[in-house]
């Protein structure tokens, strides 16, 4: 039994990494941002989940919950499956906090962070970027910003599995009811990569789709982006990682 964090499962992908999880017998932990959204959690917590609530908008909160975290049992893997795709909350939601809890918590050896194919048309550029989130974010830059997170923690923290994940274009309520991929294959090679003892599963520094490695963004390999990047975060949390 592994032990794991979902964030952003009060729906979508999710929600259903979360309840394929639940259903192999994992102890899961799933998160929604308000105790509204946590209502619809219930019937995971039936089930035995644990709910954690808290606003990834606000740093504060990231922190309360790493903190709660880490004085329970340790956690297995933590799937950063939060996102939102426009307004003032992209650059909070889809890369402060993960950095936050991948800094923060203690005991994780598997990382999983969604990313998409919109990370291709993200710019490696750090300059005059509304962390903070007062005003709209790019989200193809943060999903740019998430994958080469990614790809950092793989090279600094060799005792961890870190990947990421293209979940593809999916009907969500992100994604919207047209989107042309498949939503059960969105959520099966994030579940893959947090319990399989399969050998490709049990790699590091991948970005995926449908459990097939693919090349990311040539920015996502690069160190000396990497660096920046985290120095960055660093500067403007005040968490190094």
């Amino acid at each position: 039994m592994t032990r794991v964090l979902v964030t952003g499962s009060a729906d979508g992908l999710g929600r259903a990494t979360a309840d394929t999880l639940l259903s192999q017998g994992h102890d899961v932990m799933v998160h929604a941002r308000n105790q509204e959204r946590a209502e619809d959690l219930f019937a995971l917590a039936d089930r035995g989940a644990r709910v954690v609530v808290g606003d990834f908008t606000q740093r504060d909160a990231v922190r309360r919950i790493a903190a709660e975290l880490n004085d329970a049992e340790p956690l297995d893997v933590v799937i950063h499956n939060a996102g939102v795709w426009s307004g003032p909350a992209v650059m909070p939601v889809n890369i402060i906090a993960p950095y936050l809890l991948t800094a923060l918590l203690h005991g994780p050896r598997r990382l999983v962070y969604l990313s998409s194919s919109s990370h291709f048309g993200g710019r490696p550029v750090l300059d005059r970027v509304d962390w903070r989130g007062e005003s709209a974010g790019s989200y193809d830059d943060s999903k740019l910003y998430v994958t080469a997170l990614m790809a950092a923690v793989a090279r600094l923290r060799p005792g961890v599995l870190s990947n990421a994940v293209d979940p593809g274009w999916v009907p969500t309520r992100m994604g919207g009811p047209g989107a042309p991929d498949d939503l059960e294959l969105g959520h099966r090679t994030q579940e893959w990569l947090a319990s399989s003892d399969d050998p490709q599963a049990l790699s590091t520094g991948g970005y995926w789709y449908h459990r097939e490695l693919t090349q990311p963004h040539r920015s996502v390999h690069d160190e000396a982006f990497q660096e920046r990047l985290l120095q960055r975060l660093a500067e403007e949390t005040g968490t190094s990682l």
